[in-house]
């Protein structure tokens, strides 16, 4: 264990948890509030009732579609209250985590540091939270009015996250950070104190899940080589204790480790929550690590997020999760090369252009790519990258008919030399007016753990205000909280995990306007249109 040391912008405890120096119980002050019947404003909470409008589509015996507008009325109810909150991570030691690390000291110290291209300064740049605005309306001069998006609601700064989390490395994070090979030098000068009294707490590791390679750098593992529901308390326990060690009011935990192969899916073994404990208990061999984490985490109601592209979330762990009324969320961080992919495939079937081939080819040196050099964990990873088409096809019988789809290939190389800088070369081939084609290649040179740590302190901002959100037909009495799948985090995530049953959504502006327009609901407003009819009619 790490000694206890004061640091500039907080401390470290015994387990080597940073903590934040800011923290407050109390919401700050609105930075705008809604002038409306429907919506009230207590010391606690904000009191919303909202109206959901959607149509209804029935198909007649003549082939033809009939749209009725339906309108259903909600109460939504927002805890003011912000809490003392903490982030655990496994794979603390990984490129992701001493990053999101780093990057939350600096910003919380205000860090100034010298690259050959000049001083840069701590910020939350790719952060959709942190770093983007959202419309609130318009003005008197029919001007937009725009708001950071960390003001809609009541929400934790990072700079106030308590850090702490696993590895299967025992490498504190100072030594951690300069093995991931991501950050300036005069930057890593100035968090080393620090980072050095931090030292991940003992990991789960089972050969079978990851590539044999990564072995090397397993010194810091609970005994045990797999499932068991020993594993399964002692990550409780060093919730329970790491909660209250920093006083934390509540625990997030995410999954930032390796990639690990596909978890076979049996009847019988991971199908029902039931079976799935049974498992466990019985140590069978197709319970993965990160199966047993959001087992651990769901038993102890700490919201859990995949990180990674593997199927953590079994059909045994989404009932668990919905038993428990614990939320999960998954699969995969979105940030270069997939989000460019949701976005374009959108716009160019939006337009009309028919795209008929996408091929993407990455090469990568982090440890992420040295992971994905075996077949089995690369095949998690080509999955979540290769279904993100597929609504947005889907909803275009116009361009696609009788099951037609784009041609879709990814590939992953791994390349030591580039280290943390992924290459990612895509090329989407597209048939255009009167068989004529078009062919679009991007070039993308994706840093890669400086843009997926900003996801993962949005992926724990948003599920922290889920947690505080609840909501209720206005017909009803009782108010319950969001569904134990947070859909909500699509977003940020290459595979959306959503509730059994309903759709998914990989268009990135849709998933851009259901986050920003729940967040809207809560607050008691419409979402905005866009059809600027003030500008129009006259």
């Amino acid at each position: 264990m790490a000694p206890h040391a004061e640091v500039d912008a907080g401390s470290t405890n015994g387990d080597g948890h940073t903590n934040g120096h800011n923290s407050t119980n109390l919401a700050a002050d609105n930075l705008f509030t809604v002038n409306s019947p429907n919506v009230t404003y207590t010391d606690n909470e904000i009191l919303s009732k909202y109206t959901y409008r959607t149509t209804n589509v029935t198909r007649g015996a003549n082939g033809k579609y009939v749209a009725t507008p339906r309108e259903t009325l909600y109460d939504f109810k927002v805890d003011r209250k912000v809490p003392k909150t903490g982030m655990m991570l496994v794979g603390w030691g990984g490129n992701n985590g001493t990053t999101v690390t780093a990057g939350i000291i600096a910003n919380r110290r205000g860090l100034v540091w010298e690259t050959r291209e000049g001083p840069r300064a701590a910020n939350y740049y790719g952060s959709v939270v942190m770093g983007s605005t959202m419309k609130l309306g318009t003005d008197s001069d029919m001007k937009e009015v725009n708001i950071p998006f960390h003001d809609v609601l009541p929400m934790v700064h990072p700079n106030d996250l308590v850090i702490g989390g696993w590895d299967i490395s025992s490498m504190n994070l100072a030594d951690a950070m300069d093995r991931a090979a991501v950050l300036e030098p005069m930057l890593k000068a100035q968090v080393k104190k620090e980072m050095a009294h931090m030292t991940p707490l003992p990991s789960i590791y089972y050969p079978d899940f990851i590539a044999a390679n990564q072995e090397d750098r397993a010194d810091n593992v609970i005994p045990g080589s797999k499932a068991s529901m020993a594993h399964v308390e002692k990550i409780r326990q060093d919730i329970r204790d790491f909660k209250a060690q920093n006083n934390l009011e509540k625990v997030i935990v995410q999954w930032t480790a390796n990639t690990e192969r596909y978890a076979e899916i049996i009847p019988g073994v991971n199908d029902t929550a039931e079976n799935l404990l049974k498992a466990i208990e019985a140590g069978h061999e197709e319970v993965s690590p990160s199966t047993v984490f959001a087992v651990a985490c769901i038993l102890e109601n700490a919201p859990f997020i995949n990180g990674s592209p593997q199927n953590t979330f079994v059909p045994g762990a989404v009932d668990l999760a919905s038993k428990h009324g614990a939320f999960i969320g998954g699969d995969d961080f979105k940030s270069g090369q997939t989000k460019m992919k949701s976005a374009l495939v959108d716009f160019l079937i939006s337009a009309g252009i028919k795209l008929t081939s996408i091929a993407s080819y990455n090469h990568l040196g982090n440890n992420d790519g040295k992971n994905l050099s075996s077949q089995k964990q690369f095949r998690s990873k080509e999955i979540s990258k290769s279904n993100v088409v597929d609504d947005m096809v889907a909803a275009n019988d116009v361009l696609y008919k009788n099951g037609e789809h784009p041609d879709h290939t990814v590939v992953i190389k791994y390349m030591p030399a580039v280290g943390d800088n992924k290459r990612a070369l895509d090329e989407y081939y597209a048939e255009i007016f009167l068989g004529g084609h078009q062919t679009i290649s991007i070039f993308n040179v994706c840093e890669d753990s400086l843009l997926a740590s900003p996801l993962i302190i949005d992926l724990v901002l948003v599920t922290e205000v889920m947690t505080r959100v609840q909501w209720k037909q206005s017909s009803s009495d009782e108010f319950k909280g969001f569904h134990s799948v947070l859909s909500i985090l699509s977003y940020m995530l290459k595979a959306p995990l959503t509730p059994p049953g309903t759709p998914v959504v990989n268009a990135l502006a849709k998933q851009r306007a259901a986050l920003t327009n729940i967040f809207r609901a809560c607050v008691g407003l419409e979402p905005e249109s866009d059809m600027t009819l003030e500008h129009k009619l006259f």
